[in-house]
């Protein structure tokens, strides 16, 4: 003998099929892993609006050259003379934009032993206690007294990133690169935006030596 089902209870039924499977998408322990991106972030300026137009002219303003992986980054046309001590130079630093409340030169390990400079590490922002170079572009040379870093190894997260693995901003996780070179790089800054996209940012000396274009899986761990 085969019974029927009523409205009620297929409607009860149908709720908790809804409700069960809506937790466990919701559930960051059940969730597919966000999508890691891992960048080299190469030698680059970031300039507030009044060092462009010293540097590029009256009413000047950077133009995109290419689009960044974070929305509304962008590295631009224009670039500058970095010069350090005793007239080290290097040419063709990019700036990014947009611009910036504050001018900032960031740097990698090899690139500052090539000026001459003790480049300090630092969170994006943290000038205390930095050294200064002078800037050269078309239209001016611009003394920085201070800013000139080499960026501390960070990854960006937005909100579901956060619940994902169980971080918030100013936490410290790592980084494990598996490649022909594999390395585990100790504590990341997490940087939280909600409209950050999980992103990590390496310099150029510390991808190289991981040989990162080559990995075939990156993880972050706490």
């Amino acid at each position: 003998m085969t019974g029927t089902l009523d409205r009620a209870t297929i409607e009860r039924v149908v709720r908790q099929v809804v409700y069960d499977r809506f937790a466990k998408q919701s559930d960051p322990s059940t969730s597919a892993a966000p999508r890691l991106v891992v960048n080299i972030s190469a030698r680059h300026i970031h300039l507030t609006q009044e060092h462009v137009e010293v540097l590029f002219g009256a009413g000047a303003k950077l133009t995109p050259f290419k689009h960044l992986y974070q929305d509304g980054e962008f590295a631009a046309n224009e670039t500058l003379t970095v010069i350090g001590p005793r007239q080290r130079i290097i040419t063709e630093v990019r700036i990014l934009g947009p611009c910036r409340t504050f001018s900032q030169v960031e740097l990698a390990f090899t690139d500052g032993i090539s000026l001459g400079i003790d480049l300090p590490v630092r969170k994006s922002g943290d000038h205390r206690d930095t050294p200064g170079v002078y800037l050269q572009g078309p239209k001016g040379i611009l003394e920085l007294k201070a800013g000139v870093i080499r960026a501390e190894r960070h990854v960006h997260v937005g909100d579901s990133d956060c619940r994902f693995y169980g971080i918030k901003d100013g936490d410290r996780v790592n980084l494990r690169i598996h490649s022909d070179c594999p390395t585990t790089l100790e504590s990341l800054l997490v940087r939280h935006n909600p409209k950050f996209k999980l992103e990590v940012h390496l310099d150029t000396d510390e991808g190289n030596a991981c040989n990162l274009t080559r990995a075939k899986l990156v993880e972050l761990i706490k």
